[in-house]
């Protein structure tokens, strides 16, 4: 009986040896070579203590910032576990809201959000969540209708602040996915690196 089960159990032992021990290693390896800034999580580091990661985004909501997006994450309240609380970019919990269009507690934050953003259009990133609830980018047209405020803040000219944002821009993906957006927390580096007037 063994001897007929034992070809069996020798292909499945050196099929997870190869496939989930091996090739994860090698792939690993190659990526730390070719590409290690993204093989490590894409993190940014000042004086050699992590601060973040180009790929999550974080919840700054200072004036002199740019802010991101909406983050529709939450935790489980600590007063009632039963229940969850508003928590935003926590990167342990990424979700969407899972909010229709039609849903009345979307449709009512955003009208309640909307006089914050002065004339219209507001541009759809500043008012609605990531599916993830964690992206780290925001539009061009939400982060240059934010130039005014945080260059009013760091008392800079506005010039100077949109020129930074200009060299955050990416391009869509291959030229024609997706739109136009800036990093946040790339952008916000760059901006408390900028010299003082």
């Amino acid at each position: 009986m063994i001897g007929t089960f034992r070809p069996a159990l020798i292909l499945v032992g050196l099929l997870t040896l190869l496939s989930g021990v091996l090739m994860p290693l090698a792939f690993t390896g190659l990526a730390s070579l070719v590409f290690p800034f993204q093989a490590h999580g894409s993190l940014l580091k000042k004086d050699g203590k992590i601060f973040g990661s180009v790929l999550i985004g974080q919840n700054f909501t200072a004036a002199r910032y740019f802010h991101p997006r909406p983050s529709a994450t939450t935790e489980p309240d600590p007063k009632d576990p039963s229940k969850t609380i508003s928590v935003p970019y926590a990167a342990d919990n990424s979700a969407g809201s899972n909010l229709a269009p039609s849903a009345k507690a979307l449709i009512e934050r955003v009208k309640s959000d909307l006089p914050s953003m002065g004339p219209h259009p507001v541009p759809a990133d500043a008012v609605t969540a990531s599916g993830s609830g964690l992206d780290p980018d925001i539009s061009r047209a939400y982060a240059e209708r934010q130039v005014a405020r945080v260059a009013a803040a760091r008392h800079l000219p506005e010039t100077a602040v949109r020129d930074l944002v200009n060299r955050f821009v990416k391009t869509p993906t291959l030229g024609f996915i997706g739109e136009e957006r800036v990093n946040v927390l790339m952008l916000n580096d760059a901006l408390d690196q900028m010299p003082k007037p």
